[in-house]
């Protein structure tokens, strides 16, 4: 069809592929807020255990105040919540209802999906460190040690729950992927060092050291608490859950 000069006609075809991953990770994102049992597992619970273990001596978290020991493992399950057990449910079900299937037919590639989820993670991390962190100070917390150390250990601790969780998302039903990503969620909080120090339990604190829920606490908590330099231990256990997680979720994520 000709046009006269100065008239425009449609030009049909895929947005640029930056453009499709913001708008699916804007999208990923509200979806994500709007949730309230989402909303529940990122904002409430962890809010909830920073100010009532703050508040009240209930756990023995050793010498110092109560704040400078809980505010870095509750920063650390507000990563594991969001990017594992979150991210876990979610993917689940979009996967149960089909919504992954007729995704991955759409012009954006299946790694601009999981390109654009990681970053809808990301964004909802970033408002909850700033949450958090904000009731912390109210609290009393005084926090210091180097910004980069921290920012090194909630990236990898977000790979590598994130790999984790699409793991589950992507081999298990719907409904066994909300019993067992919750389930998690609870055992973790329990023995990863969040409220509880590790030398708590014990001759289990070896094994428990290696979890990445304990590797990301322990290591935020050393920063910060303690002004420790960078913790490669810890950086190093959360590197190798990412590249296990991500690689087998790459490897047996099922699509339908």
């Amino acid at each position: 069809m000709t046009t006269a000069t100065g008239t425009y006609t449609p030009k049909p075809g895929a947005a640029p592929l930056p453009r499709m991953i913001a708008a699916q990770a804007a999208l990923e994102t509200r979806m994500l807020l709007r949730n309230g049992e989402q909303l529940l597992l990122t904002v409430v619970i962890p809010t909830l255990l920073l100010v009532l273990f703050s508040s009240v001596d209930i756990v023995d978290t050793g010498s110092g105040r109560s704040v400078d020991f809980l505010a870095p493992g509750v920063l650390a399950l507000a990563v594991m919540s969001t990017a594992f057990t979150g991210q876990a449910i979610a993917t689940g079900f979009e996967r149960r209802y089909g919504v992954l299937k007729r995704l991955a037919s759409s012009p954006l590639p299946r790694w601009g999906l999981m390109a654009a989820k990681t970053a809808s993670v990301l964004v909802t991390e970033i408002l909850q460190v700033i949450l958090l962190a904000a009731i912390a100070l109210a609290l009393g917390w005084s926090p210091h040690g180097d910004p980069l150390s921290v920012l090194l250990l909630l990236v990898l601790g977000t790979a590598a729950f994130s790999g984790l969780g699409l793991l589950m998302a992507g081999t298990l039903k719907a409904e066994a992927t909300l019993a067992a990503a919750n389930l998690v969620f609870l055992l973790l909080l329990v023995g990863g060092g969040v409220i509880v120090p590790l030398d708590r339990f014990g001759g289990a604190q070896d094994v428990l050291a290696l979890l990445p829920i304990s590797a990301l606490s322990d290591g935020l908590r050393d920063v910060l608490a303690h002004g420790a330099g960078t913790p490669w231990r810890d950086l190093g256990i959360l590197a190798v859950w990412a590249v296990l997680g991500l690689g087998a979720a790459g490897r047996f994520f099922r699509w339908e």
